[in-house]
């Protein structure tokens, strides 16, 4: 028999054990990205965000002719007709006689509908002139102020069912004003929004048989003024005692869609619109900026909300706000589908409304400030559909949010121990360091431009060089700064690593790396779970976008990324878990984010309220701030992708290289800052000034000044008029009372073309003193039926005031407020306004002038009142300087800044 060889048995040898530490089985490779896949990623977000944007804000309705529309519908077309016969009469400010024509067209076409609506269906048509009022207004753009008007004419429409006789007591108003201010025709502001309603009118009256309720349209004069003619309508006419909601028609722009941008306080209307609009728009964010003054403006709304307690809605378009009450706001810049879009949604909702048994109760905003729980949340997804829920739903929602995310976070630590602990907190330094480069980078460049650029802000007729002016280097500045995050988190985590022997270094180098990029991310999510802590802390309605960019990163994460398992190792990011993470922010939010952007950026025309009083390089900041700020809280889980090896050098190359170009192009004026369609808001104003000669010892001075809103100085404009312009700072002047600070004068030519009988007289008719100081000054405004006048509040306690002609009481004594040490008041009026007027002062108590008077010479300083008065003359050196007006610029009105010519007097303390 053949022996079987003998073999060596398993058991009975002992295995070699190796000395070298073993690495984990799934390591295949060191983690890395490649420089191609993240910037095809990011430039695939940066599209897609643009993409959002375009189909959110620029997408508008088709058109329709009268014939498509049919008698029931609504007319893009028809209501252009009315738009171009309005821009067509040129500017037609209070008192013009270009806004008595415009009226008297209104008026007519009012009459037309009359005659064309339904059988069942009654048309009342009211040419209607409001007496002589006052307004204070409690917060907002005009606190501190009396709003004072005299002889406004305002058009009024009431269409209501002939057999539904209680739909008289019951009204929904429809507002807008026909007045524009003396610098532009008014295509945007607001003759889109008064062709809208009479095209409303004309269908809603072939409707109204089957109503519940009257709908009244409001064609008022005086918004432009101080929001005059709602208060005048609210105040005086009969019919607005049946109002029971508010609708409010405004342009900030001109053109693109008109979305909501205050609600309430009543959540019905917005509730009821979202269900019915075929184009919803609308962003509470808007109503939180514009609510908390950082927008310097206001509409009618104020007047419905405060004065007759309406709950509604206000709508504005928005579109190249950079237009606002300049030359540019023209029938030629308003894109076609704009009034569809408005016209459409605006028909459904008044369908819907006026057909409904409830309407919200009036005089309920004290009542719902105080709860701040049944206000409304609202935003639309791509303009297609809106979200609308109440706000202690909100409050609901986000802490439950809260409640979870902390119980996770809570849990997590719990279960890593100490070193978790320490990483959380140094991933949260990370995105603090972020947002110190990222802000530090962007504002470092907006102190640059004004310095190599021949404008402070080179960008507002081109808003995409903001891309690489401002978001190149804040990209830059939140790279550098996570960065250095991340390389303190790393040594952090390679101590922690450094005990766990059974692991070979160098795929410990790799799981490190894998580890400090997955805390960044993580530090995202805190990020946003903090601002929606403090949203829902404050009740703002804007922080469901906090929501969005917290749960589906966070549940991205958790769904393809998270382990409770502490012994398993972490890989590299997925980049499915980024994009799945960012889809639905990006959808929700990115449209709002570019659209805030490019209205910040139009502001900047008319940033500067005292002309010469801020500094070149603000509105650089601001717009570099916000762009910071944005790129900080979206972009904060894209950068955590790009510290793994491969990618960071291109990103930086790129910027640069982005950032470099935009300072070329900005630095040899390949681009212009300002175009014939987009201007520079000047004014030119024939001044003459009787502030020194009181005692009629000194002649007034008479100049032309030139002076601007938009930052830089007026070196070019001068050198192209070529009228003998100085300019400088050391001409100051108050113009009652925001001053010029920085300005161009010139005294050539400027004692023609007015007269000293229209010079303004403020006469002591009486001084009583004792334990009670009242003097009463006359004042005769001449010829002006637009003025403006400061009260000292630091001498001052109260006042009344009355028309000199018949005592009637315009202002009664009451809680005078002021601001800056000043009582401000303004005033108004048509053709046949008041011009002389009674002026009684009540002194303060404590007041040092209170018993005696300084005797001899007047003592200089702070006077006791300053009055500039307004004409509408335009004196021929004034002609002159408009004519040669470089086509870069354009005249631009507001209701506190002087026409083109204009008298200033004082009454000094000691008179």
């Amino acid at each position: 028999m053949r022996r079987r060889p003998q073999s060596t048995s398993a058991a009975t040898t002992k295995p070699e054990v190796s000395e070298e530490p073993i690495a984990p089985s799934w390591v295949a490779q060191r983690p890395q990205r490649s420089p191609f896949v993240w910037l095809t990623l990011f430039l695939a977000i940066a599209y897609g965000s643009w993409g959002v944007f375009h189909y959110q804000f620029e997408s508008l309705p088709a058109p329709l002719t009268a014939e498509q529309a049919g008698k029931r519908g609504f007319s893009e077309f028809s209501a252009l007709e009315h738009v171009k016969a309005l821009t067509q009469l040129g500017p037609h400010s209070v008192g013009s006689d270009a806004l008595h024509l415009a009226l008297q067209y209104v008026l007519a076409e009012a009459e037309k509908i009359k005659k064309t609506a339904h059988w069942e269906v009654d048309v009342e048509v009211d040419s209607f002139t409001a007496k002589s009022g006052a307004n204070r207004m409690a917060d907002g753009l005009f606190k501190g102020r009396t709003l004072v008007y005299s002889d406004l004419n305002h058009i009024i429409i009431r269409i209501l069912p002939k057999y539904a006789p209680e739909a008289v007591d019951n009204a929904i108003l429809v507002s807008s004003h026909i007045d524009t201010v003396f610098s532009t025709g008014g295509a945007g502001d607001c003759s889109s929004c008064v062709a809208v309603m009479l095209e409303l009118a004309r269908g809603i009256s072939q409707w109204a048989h089957g109503f519940k309720h009257a709908v009244i349209f409001l064609f008022n004069t005086g918004e432009e003024e101080g929001l005059n003619g709602a208060h005048s309508f609210i105040t005086q006419h009969p019919w607005s005692k049946s109002i029971r909601l508010a609708i409010d028609l405004e342009a900030m722009g001109i053109g693109g869609k008109s979305g909501i941008f205050q609600a309430g306080p009543d959540p019905w209307p917005i509730e009821t619109f979202a269900a019915v609009a075929k184009y919803p728009s609308g962003q509470i964010i808007a109503q939180d900026i514009f609510s908390s003054g950082a927008i310097k403006s206001a509409t009618d709304f104020q007047v419905y909300r405060e004065v007759a307690g309406l709950s509604g809605l206000d709508f504005a378009y928005a579109d190249n706000t950079a237009v606002y009450h300049t030359k540019n706001d023209k029938l030629e810049l308003l894109k076609l589908g704009s009034l569809q879009h408005l016209g459409e949604n605006m028909l459904a909702f008044l369908l819907k409304i006026a057909a409904s048994s409830h309407l919200p109760k009036v005089n309920t905003m004290v009542e719902e400030d105080n709860k701040g729980q049944s206000t409304a949340v609202y935003f639309d997804i791509l303009g297609t559909y809106m979200v609308v829920y109440r706000q202690h739903f909100a409050n609901m929602l986000h802490k439950s949010v809260i409640a979870q995310s902390l119980l996770i976070w809570t849990t997590s630590l719990l279960m890593g121990g100490y070193p978790a602990a320490i990483s959380l907190a140094l991933s949260c330094f990370s995105v603090i360091l972020m947002w110190i480069f990222a802000l530090s980078f962007s504002v470092l460049a907006a102190f640059i431009i004004p310095l190599i650029s021949s404008s402070p802000v080179p960008y507002v007729a081109n808003p995409w060089l903001v891309v690489g002016l401002f978001a190149a280097p804040a990209l830059l500045g939140a790279l550098t700064g996570q960065y250095l995050g991340y390389l303190i988190l790393h040594t952090h985590l390679s101590n922690v690593y450094a005990k766990k022997k059974q692991i070979s270094p160098v795929i410990q180098a790799d799981l490190i790396k894998s580890e400090a990029e997955r805390w960044l991310y993580k530090s995202g999510s805190l990020q946003w779970l903090i601002l929606l802590i403090l949203g829902t802390y404050y009740k703002i309605g804007s922080s469901y976008l906090a929501l969005f960019w917290l749960v589906p990163p966070a549940f991205a994460y958790g769904f393809l990324e998270a382990t409770l398992t502490p012994a398993r190792f972490p890989k590299p990011l997925k980049l499915a878990t980024l994009l799945i993470g960012l889809a639905v922010p990006i959808l929700i939010s990115a449209g709002g984010f570019i659209r805030l952007a490019g209205t910040i950026i139009g502001t900047v025309v008319r940033l500067d309220r005292n002309p010469g009083g801020t500094p070149d390089w603000l509105g650089n900041v601001i717009v570099a701030t916000y762009v910071a700020a944005v790129m900080c809280l979206t972009l904060v889980y894209l950068l955590s992708y790009i510290h793994l090896p491969g990618a960071k050098k291109s990103i930086v190359l790129s910027t640069c290289l982005l950032f470099g170009l935009s300072l070329a192009v900005v630095s040899l004026g390949i681009v212009p800052p300002f175009t014939k369609d987009t201007s520079r808001a000047v004014n030119v104003v024939h001044v003459v000034d009787m502030t020194r000669s009181f005692d009629e010892k000194q002649d007034p001075r008479s100049y032309v000044s030139l002076f601007s809103s938009t930052p830089g100085k007026l070196t070019k404009e001068v050198e192209q008029i070529n009228e003998g312009f100085r300019c400088g700072r050391d001409k100051v002047v108050d113009l009652v009372t925001f001053s010029v600070k920085y300005s161009c004068w010139t005294f050539d030519d400027t004692d023609s073309g007015w007269s000293e009988s229209d010079v303004p007289t403020m006469h002591v008719d009486s001084d009583t003193r004792g334990d009670e100081r009242i003097t009463r000054v006359l004042i005769d405004t001449k010829g002006s039926t637009r003025w403006t006048l400061a009260i000292n509040a630091d001498e001052i306690e109260d006042f009344t005031f009355k028309d000199a002609g018949s005592s009637e009481e315009l202002v009664l004594v009451g809680d005078m407020s002021s601001v800056d040490g000043w009582h401000i008041m303004q005033f108004s009026g048509g053709k046949n306004a008041l011009t002389r007027f009674d002026l009684t002062l009540f002194w303060m108590k404590n007041s040092t002038r209170l018993d005696h008077k300084v005797e001899g010479k007047r003592e200089e300083g702070t006077p006791l009142l300053k009055l500039r008065t307004d004409m509408d003359i335009v004196t021929p050196k004034v002609d002159r300087v408009l004519s040669k007006l470089p086509p870069w610029c354009s005249q631009f009105g507001k209701s506190t800044s002087p026409h083109t010519f204009a008298f200033l007097i004082n009454l000094p303390v000691n008179f």
